[in-house]
């Protein structure tokens, strides 16, 4: 196989990112390759099936590429000295993402609820990482007694519906309320 050209690669690029702004726009179902070219400013769907056999090829590079992003992006941002800390930095770090690439956020989640795209289990994944940081914070004391498992999936579903009702929201003030809704459900 070879290499792609700059040109190839710019395409591709060109491609995903029409991708991303149509799912946003447009949910996942409606989205099809003359929504998405018509987005490029592409004369023709065929430029799409060149790079992308179909549809659900299209649709799980989206879906990895905003995830590589996203993961990236929050990571850059971890690393606080007590689990109450690092909680905190993991909310405000979604949220500035949020904030940052609305669209993304918007298209990640219209893909994972409406897709059959492979998450390689980010979804548990996510989960059982709160819910380990979870468990260390009641280790160490900073954290009431609570299921973590329980609490890991009620902060990620605060966390998603704050991604889904962005548009009509204040991103500051949803991290404010969201760290302290957080700090208050866990306080010990």
């Amino acid at each position: 196989m070879r290499a792609k050209s700059v040109t190839e690669q710019a395409r591709r690029a060109q491609i995903v990112a029409a991708a991303i702004a149509t799912i946003a726009e447009l949910d996942y179902a409606e989205t099809s390759f003359k929504a998405i070219a018509a987005r490029a400013g592409l004369s023709s769907t065929g430029l799409i099936s060149y790079h992308f056999k179909n549809k659900q090829e299209l649709v799980d590079v989206v879906f990895a590429d905003i995830l590589e992003r996203f993961q990236g992006f929050v990571r850059a941002r971890m690393g606080q000295a007590s689990a109450r800390e690092e909680l905190r930095a993991f909310l405000s770090a979604n949220i500035a993402f949020l904030r940052e690439h609305r669209a993304d956020m918007v298209a990640f989640l219209r893909i994972r609820a409406h897709s059959v795209v492979t998450d390689g289990g980010i979804a548990d994944s996510d989960h059982a990482g709160l819910a380990d940081l979870l468990r260390q914070g009641q280790d160490a004391g900073e954290f009431r007694a609570f299921d973590p498992d329980v609490m890991a999936v009620f902060v990620l579903a605060l966390r998603n519906s704050v991604v889904q009702r962005s548009g009509s929201l204040d991103l500051d003030v949803c991290e404010q309320e969201l760290v302290a809704a957080v700090d208050l459900a866990t306080r010990g």
